[in-house]
């Protein structure tokens, strides 16, 4: 015990008394208090001589009985648990807890998925099923389905849904995915939300909604409950799968694409998320900073269209996809090539493909789209070490018009440029027909303390930058939700005081992941998020 980091305001005989309930819980093999593994539990890209985010220990259950049990230890003892699905969140702070000390409640054993329904299409899963394990299954079966996911394999399709986080496919579209959860609260009961509400309604993944409020959406980027099981809609295998890309070569030409995007996508020509990717964003996943430019500060702009030219990625390049029948998608991709070609000097291409080609596709973009996992896209935290990379995710919503996401990008650019030195690669991308989130990727070595601290600080400061711009983050690094959540402050900051009523009545001891998405128990509230009480 002399080693662990003891939660705050428990002493030290309160949490021997947890950890042995803990051990009882779930096994004492599962729970980790040291060593190798033990490490894999705090962020990954912070400096490793930074210990604010460190966990105590870390329990690791296997069933939502487990999970009840933890919770309930938990709640005895008041001792404050941060859960995660796979902990692969990692420009968020990864597996790491906000409070030093807190117990990490790691659910990377509930990894079974408990049905896919090839009619309905759609599949039950637990938290630690990831992307890749959920594409792998839908192929060992052989069926005729298709997912919409993430840029990585690794994470996990609940955790990434309960942060709000986008996929690529048409089920990608606001949240649209999933449906129906089961969820722990912080007395150690368990629910379900819509139909799951009733013993075995067969709708309970199909229909979103339920008699009374909705709760689905209730559990997503908050610490009011632990999500064990989920639906996930997915969607029948197209005849066609048609990747699109779209390519310009001037800086200013971001404000033409995007107005054209969101023509498109209002008219519903394009329905699969589309991303804009700045010419760096592409130069960071195919190479390294030191083959374009091993100079102080951030790289001139100059240089910038010579890199563009070079990989030939453009100032800026987009990508989407359509699906479905033959004949529609070539209407589609026509439509789309006039819209686009209107713009000077655009360039746009791709090709037809049917489902049964999409695996071997050879570029990780259109795999990505095509419901493909993999892990291509990590290969961008090596801009600055091969070795030591990291990120910081930053993410303000952005109405779709090209003049607001030009006047955001420049802002932002110019605070990580002037400020921390550093380059600014972003991949934008339409969650719906009016809107962008405008997905800063702010790269550093973690192994050079002070270029780390600049990431860490500077962000801070673009999050008051976008503020100034009326715009706010839709997630964010742990070490930065307080700050995020300062700036939603209309009308004396209403939301979260109404968050806060919600969080005093359903975890009155405040144990459940304290200070996530700003939303504090009472008796850690006092001087948080701007407020004063």
């Amino acid at each position: 015990m002399s080693d662990v980091v003891l939660p705050q305001g428990v002493s030290e005989a309160t949490f021997a008394k947890a950890l042995e309930g803990f051990r009882a819980a779930v096994g004492a093999e599962h729970v980790l208090t040291e060593g190798e593994h033990f490490a894999e539990f705090r962020d990954p890209f912070q400096p490793p001589q930074w210990d604010t985010n460190t966990p105590s220990i870390v329990v690791m259950p296997q069933s939502t009985e487990e999970v009840q049990a933890v919770v309930r230890v938990a709640a005895e003892h008041g001792v404050p648990i941060w859960t995660h699905s796979t902990g692969k969140n990692n420009g968020y702070g990864g597996a790491a807890p906000l409070v030093q000390g807190t117990v990490t409640v790691s659910l990377r054993r509930m990894n079974k998925i408990l049905h896919i329904d090839e009619e309905l299409a759609y599949a039950e899963v637990e938290p630690g099923v990831t992307w890749r394990d959920l594409y792998d299954e839908i192929t060992r079966r052989g069926l005729r389905l298709m997912m919409s996911n993430t840029d990585l394999g690794w994470g996990s399709v609940i955790g990434n849904s309960l942060e709000n986080g986008f996929t690529y496919g048409v089920n990608g579209n606001d949240h649209s995915a999933p449906c129906g959860m089961e969820v722990v609260t912080a007395d150690g009961d368990v629910l379900r939300t819509g139909m799951g509400a009733m013993t075995d309604n067969p709708a309970w993944h199909t229909y979103k909604s339920s008699f009374g409020p909705s709760l689905d959406r209730f559990f997503t980027q908050s610490n009011f409950g632990i999500v064990t099981k989920m639906g996930i809609w997915l969607l029948p295998a197209p005849e066609v799968y048609h990747p699109v890309w779209v390519r310009v070569w001037n800086y200013e030409d971001l404000i033409p694409l995007v107005d054209t995007l969101r023509e498109l996508r209002l008219e519903r020509t394009i329905e699969a998320g589309p991303v804009i990717y700045n010419t760096l964003m592409f130069a960071c996943v195919f190479g390294r900073r030191s083959q374009f430019y091993d100079g102080p500060g951030a790289i001139p702009d100059h240089l910038i269209d010579g890199i563009a030219k070079e990989i030939g990625s453009g100032r800026w390049m987009l990508r989407a996809a359509l699906f479905g029948r033959r004949d529609i998608v070539e209407r589609q991709f026509a439509r789309i090539k006039d819209a686009f070609g209107a713009i000077p000097g655009a360039e746009v291409w791709g090709e037809p493909h049917s489902f049964d080609e999409i695996p071997s596709l050879e570029n990780p973009g259109e795999l990505v789209s095509g419901g493909v996992p993999n892990l291509e896209m990590n290969h961008m935290v090596g801009w600055y070490s091969e070795n030591d990379g990291g990120h910081i995710g930053f993410s303000p919503v952005v109405p779709l018009r090209g003049r607001d996401l030009f006047a955001c990008h420049n802002a932002l650019r110019e605070t990580l440029e002037s400020e921390a030195g550093l380059d600014y690669m972003t991949g934008s991308v339409s969650i719906n027909a009016r809107t962008m989130l405008h997905v800063g990727l702010i790269m550093f070595n973690t192994a050079d303390e002070d270029a780390s601290q600049r990431a860490f600080s500077t962000t801070k400061r673009m999050v008051s930058r976008a503020a100034e711009l009326g715009y706010g983050e839709f997630r964010s690094h742990l070490t930065h939700m307080d700050e995020v959540a300062a700036h939603y402050d209309f009308n004396d900051h209403a939301y979260l005081r109404f968050v806060e009523r919600i969080k005093d009545a359903v975890d009155p001891k405040g144990i459940l992941a304290p200070g996530k998405q700003g939303i504090w128990p009472e008796h850690l509230r006092s001087g948080r998020n701007g407020r004063t009480s």
